[in-house]
């Protein structure tokens, strides 16, 4: 019989990633020096998960460079070895590699085997205490004959192997187990068929069979553990050196080391920790993976419950309408029912919506959690001492908008760390603690979620920036900027004030495009900055990109949908307030406040239904800290709609950020408020050219 493992191997990708990022965020916990037995078992349990699957599913390159990690980090947990930087820096760049290897393999591309080879002359050199890091503790004498036994002599090993009765119930195959040996060298195998019950009494999913495998060769007793690892407390095993001068006493100190060392109970029980290293048939909620296009999430089954209910009442609704249309007569009555039962199945169907949107929002610490590593590596290479704070981590964020706002994140956190905080040496100069520190920070506000990237350092030279920016001709000679719209300029494309250039930024491609991919979420990115004290990034997101609650305008014969969360206000125009500036558009006075004028119907170059502007309506949204009032015909409703990309159906185009179907099969197009706020700083003269074709 076929036994399909593709979904197991799925699954153990899956859970193998999220391995990979717990072992990395304990390796930056770890305290050097103190060896924190809580996290290095943690760190081990990962390691020893991750090796057992690989070897399970046959990918023996994972296992074998695996396995030197777990060897160095037993060793940590028992005492024999002391916990250094360097060590750390090691095992972290091997997670890295580790991760490479798997994505590889899902991905069913070529292995970088020099890369591979590379850390792990690193690793072995540690473990030989060649890389400046020594064993706290030697051998014992007395263990001596035990380690002369470990290669078997250059003769073989037997191996007394019986599996117990629930063995093959976990999905673990003897078969597999004795081919990988074979693999090892010249094997024989005989059965032991005397615990077979009679027929009528057999169970096809025990196990009653055990075996004596004779294992010939030069074969180190590790390699021959290591293919057992997996079900060792699933059988019991006995494995003793074919040397014919090994004495009997040797071999029975030997197999009692086998059979019940306490290393042999530590790493059962962390097997019994670890589950998901075992393909069991139990239900799993689905998992996420940590890829940028994940194809899976977690749902908690709380949301999940809630689903259900909705989806009960839903029928119950359904059932009650579906019961009017048989009746026979229709009157009144049947009227104010059939009333009812439409509000009550819009009621269900806006909180089945909430409920579904709710499964779709994840904490946005599965972004935050890359950053640690981010911060330990380059302040290490730049040389700074830099603490990173991260608050607000449980607060939730639609997954298709968190899977496109990490690299925005990280552009903005390396820059941060290499423009903002200073050098140890000048910030004491400074009287500032030679560890600076980086805040991110994220939580609800409206309808949108913000996110703050907050550092202590110079902050933005902004006399430099002007000088740079007057010089690149993005700014007059005579133009008189505010402190908001200078710091504004180094989201510019190509701006860049850094002397000299490097690898980690000062190439100008990176702030426009920070500004370019969070405005293609809909969001908004602004900066606060004070000369030597630091500076603030706020990154202002929606929740979703599927669903926004939008207010439906006229404008001629067309409807737009302007996004409810951009609107301050709606007033009608009083033309004693409409003022003209030369060069630029009109300004509306709006309390000692001087707000542009966006004339839609010449922005989309629409005949609008007045002709007087006092006959019209302005729409005061704001964006990116800057207002600017829409002139529109009328206000028709506020409504929830579904945002479908133009861009995908259609090409991107200036002022409109997507559209939507309304209830009466027509099209809607949903404006993009920083979109008309650029095309009001070029004067208004801006056509968006698709749509006036």
């Amino acid at each position: 019989m076929s036994f399909d493992m593709s979904q197991f191997l799925a699954t153990f990708y899956e859970e193998s990633f999220e391995g990979l990022d717990i072992m990395e965020t304990e390796l930056l916990a770890l305290d050097v020096g103190q060896a924190d037995l809580e996290t290095i078992n943690t760190i081990f349990r990962a390691a020893h998960s991750i090796k057992g699957g690989s070897g399970t599913f046959g990918l023996n390159d994972v296992a074998n460079f695996t396995h030197v990690m777990e060897t160095l980090l037993d060793e940590m947990r028992d005492g024999k070895r002391e916990v250094t930087q360097h060590a750390v820096n090691i095992l972290l760049e091997s997670v890295d590699v580790l991760r490479e290897m798997l994505s590889s393999l899902q991905a069913e591309e070529a292995l970088d085997n020099e890369r591979i080879a590379e850390v792990k002359l690193k690793l072995d050199n540690l473990l030989a205490g060649t890389e400046g890091t020594e064993a706290v503790t030697t051998a014992p004498v007395e263990n001596q004959t035990a380690d002369v036994n470990e290669s078997g002599a250059g003769k073989g090993w037997l191996i007394h192997f019986k599996p117990h009765a629930e063995m093959l119930q976990t999905g673990n195959d003897p078969v597999r187990m004795f081919r990988e040996l074979a693999t090892l060298g010249e094997l024989e195998t005989e059965v032991d068929t005397s615990g077979l019950p009679d027929f009528l009494l057999m169970e096809p999913e025990s196990s009653v069979l055990s075996w004596t495998l004779t294992l010939k060769g030069d074969v180190e007793k590790s390699a021959i553990e290591e293919v057992f690892d997996w079900v060792e407390d699933e059988c019991d095993l006995e494995i003793t050196p074919l040397a014919a001068e090994v004495s009997a006493s040797a071999a029975e100190t030997e197999k009692g080391e086998t059979t019940a060392s306490p290393a042999a109970a530590e790493e059962t029980a962390a097997v019994a920790e670890t589950p998901v290293t075992k393909p069991k048939p139990a239900a799993k909620t689905a998992k996420r993976k940590p890829s940028t296009e994940s194809s899976s999430i977690r749902v908690s089954i709380d949301k999940v419950d809630e689903l259900i209910n909705m989806v009960g009442e839903l029928v119950i609704t359904q059932s009650m309408l579906s019961q009017l249309g048989e009746e026979e007569e229709f009157g009144e009555e049947q009227l104010e029912k059939l009333k009812n039962g439409l509000m009550q199945l819009e009621r269900n169907t806006r909180e089945m919506q909430e409920n579904v949107m709710r499964i779709r929002m994840l904490p946005i610490s599965f972004v935050f959690q890359r950053f640690p590593r981010l911060v330990h590596d380059l302040s290490e290479k730049l040389g700074k001492k830099i603490e990173l704070k991260l608050s607000g981590e449980s607060t939730e964020l639609d997954k298709t908008v968190m899977e496109k706002i990490g690299d925005p994140l990280v552009h903005l956190v390396r820059n941060s760390l290499d423009h903002g905080i200073e050098a140890p040496e000048d910030r004491l100069a400074k009287g500032k603690p030679e560890t600076g520190e980086i805040h991110l920070n994220a939580y609800h506000e409206g309808g949108n979620i913000i996110i703050e990237i907050t550092d202590d350092g110079a902050g933005l030279n902004l006399e430099k920036i002007l000088a740079k920016g007057k010089s690149s001709g993005l700014v007059g000679e005579n133009d008189k900027l505010s402190d908001e719209e200078i710091a504004d300029l180094i989201f510019q494309p190509g701006f860049s004030t850094a002397d000299v250039v490097s690898d980690v930024s000062g190439r100008g491609v990176g702030m426009d495009v920070v500004r370019r991919n969070i405005r293609a979420l809909g969001g908004t990115v602004e900066v606060a900055t004070r000369a030597g004290t630091g500076s603030t990034f706020t990154i202002r997101l929606p929740l979703t990109l599927a669903i926004l609650d939008g207010q439906s305008v006229s404008l001629g014969e067309e409807i737009y949908i302007v996004p409810l969360v951009s609107i301050i206000e709606s007033i009608q125009v009083d033309s004693s307030l409409v003022n003209r500036v030369t060069g630029q558009a009109d300004v509306y006075r709006l309390r000692d406040e001087y707000i542009p004028i966006v004339r839609l119907c010449d922005v989309f170059n629409i005949k609008p239904s007045y002709d007087n502007i006092e006959e019209g309506l302005l729409v005061v949204v704001e964006a990116e800290g800057k207002k600017v009032a829409l002139l529109v015909d009328d206000l028709l409703g506020q409504q929830q709609v579904v945002i479908k990309s133009l861009e995908t159906n259609f090409k991107s185009v200036e002022g409109i950020s997507g559209a939507t179907i309304l209830g009466d099969g027509t099209v809607a197009l949903i404006l993009d408020v920083s979109g008309l706020i650029a095309i009001s700083r070029n004067h208004g003269r801006t056509k968006t050219s698709a749509v006036a074709a």
